[in-house]
């Protein structure tokens, strides 16, 4: 699809995290995963919610920690299984889209952990058309700490590289990244931080996507929403749709892209499932049509 055919919208969620909930209420975020039965009825409301809007999204995006168990623990693949029993219940006209995150593949992930991930989820990094707009799905992680893999970071490098030199040839409205980790969280210049990337990578990324002309960075990790912008690239951080360490409401992010700008909101479950997307954005969807 590298041909604009008019306005469309996608829907980006983060971190359903399964066993998350019970680990941050005890206290005990290394092994305290046992119970997930919260966060499988907010992924059903989620995916009730995405499969009742009209029209329907072009894909749904899950941005990383799909589940709380890190490679190797108890409960990781009793997690996985039961979000993936969840997640068949999406309208099947509606693709998903997975992007990998640091519980997905560890904090320091190795040739193994990625290649389990891919098995179970798809590639951890790849791109796709949708109606003249070009996406990118990165794996953060290898930008975070790739000592065990060095050479899957240099992988990612020289391939997002291509990607970018292919795209500036082919004329897209937009080029929209997805990735777990934050480039940053509200300044691009801010302190180093468990939620962002380290200054010393994200200088060099952000000059990289600001020359490609990308329009938007969406992640997760933060389980709260934010975000900000380097030199008209927007940062968008949201929050999860399961366990939220701020003041915001598990919830999902609805983004319209027209040929000019790419607009978002974050909607709570409640509100998407009962009142669906807002009139102002569904006109911007009818729009140039």
């Amino acid at each position: 699809e590298c041909q604009w055919k008019g306005p469309f919208y996608f829907i980006q969620g983060a971190d359903p995290q399964f066993g998350l909930m019970k680990s941050w209420a005890h206290g005990d975020t290394e092994n305290g995963d046992d119970e997930w039965g919260e966060e499988i009825k907010l992924a059903e409301q989620a995916v009730q919610a995405i499969n009742k809007l009209n029209p329907k999204p072009k894909f749904f995006v899950l941005c990383g920690d799909l589940v709380h168990g890190m490679p190797g623990t108890r409960w990781k693949k009793s997690q996985e299984q039961d979000l993936k029993d969840v997640l068949k219940n999406t309208d099947q006209d509606i693709p998903l889209v997975f992007v990998s995150g640091n519980h997905d593949i560890g904090n320091t992930p190795t040739r193994e952990t990625i290649d389990d991930y891919c098995k179970n989820w798809g590639d951890d990094y790849f791109s796709f058309w949708v109606g003249g707009v070009f996406f990118l799905v990165l794996n953060s992680q290898l930008y975070c700490d790739s000592s065990k893999c060095p050479e899957l970071r240099q992988a990612q490098d020289a391939w997002l590289d291509e990607q970018l030199a292919a795209a500036a040839n082919q004329k897209c409205k937009h080029i929209i990244v997805f990735q777990h980790i934050p480039l940053f969280l509200s300044k691009p210049d801010e302190d180093n931080d468990y939620f962002n990337l380290d200054k010393s990578v994200r200088q060099e990324i952000m000059e990289k996507f600001h020359k490609a002309g990308i329009t938007a960075v969406f992640s997760g990790h933060y389980h709260r929403n934010a975000g900000g912008s380097y030199k008209g690239l927007e940062m968008v951080v949201s929050s999860a749709i399961g366990c939220q360490l701020g003041q915001d409401t598990h919830g999902l992010r609805v983004v319209v892209v027209t040929e000019e700008k790419v607009v978002h909101r974050y909607y709570s479950l409640t509100e998407l499932g009962s009142q669906g997307i807002e009139k102002e954005l569904l006109d911007m969807l009818a729009e140039q049509k």
